[in-house]
């Protein structure tokens, strides 16, 4: 379970991740980016594209929160379902979870050949969602309400919505360096 409670330790923690994935990935070929353990399963290049998706649909929330032209839907005002839906997420995306799940279809991983650049495309989304978390640290994350990206049912805190970024993304660098650890990868 995330431990960040503050925006300073979640951004810490994204600047934690931006350093493993540099030291994990940053000399891997093209081949070895790409190298899959099975046909259903991910390549690191895919878990990295997964993250830059996913991270960049949340981007035009933050920006709406930051400059004050965020409108507050139904659903947001609803006073019991952002915390429920909060904690299910960020349990739910924990790396030591055990339960798979299946990333929304707009969230789907590139199914063609990822370049070499992603490694320098994911560290420039890292700095531009940590860029916008940095512009929110002297509000109110906990009570400022959002709706997810990926279905507009479920809202959470900006808070949650940080936590779940970080942890999601804890959750596919593990599965990335999982794949290089796999019998076969290409060395």
């Amino acid at each position: 379970m995330i431990s960040e409670n503050s925006v300073g330790e979640i951004v810490n923690g994204l600047s934690r991740v931006s350093d493993d994935v540099n030291a994990s990935f940053a000399k891997l070929s093209a081949e070895q980016l790409n190298w899959k353990p099975s046909p259903e399963s991910w390549s690191v290049g895919q878990c990295l594209d997964h993250l830059i998706t996913t991270n960049r649909s949340y981007h035009q929330g933050f920006d709406e929160v930051i400059n004050g032209s965020r409108v507050t839907r139904f659903m947001e005002r609803l006073p019991v379902l952002p915390g429920l839906f909060g904690n299910l997420l960020v349990k739910s995306l924990d790396p030591d979870a055990t339960r798979k799940l299946k990333a929304p279809g707009a969230f789907q991983a590139s199914s063609s050949a990822i370049p070499v650049t992603i490694i320098s495309d994911f560290m420039s989304q890292q700095d531009e969602t940590i860029r916008r978390m940095k512009a929110c640290e002297s509000m109110q994350t906990e009570k400022i309400i959002i709706t997810s990206p990926a279905l507009s049912l479920i809202t959470y805190s900006l808070m949650d919505a940080f936590k779940i970024l970080l942890t999601h993304e804890r959750r596919h660098i593990k599965q990335a360096k999982n794949v290089t650890q796999t019998p076969g990868f290409p060395i």
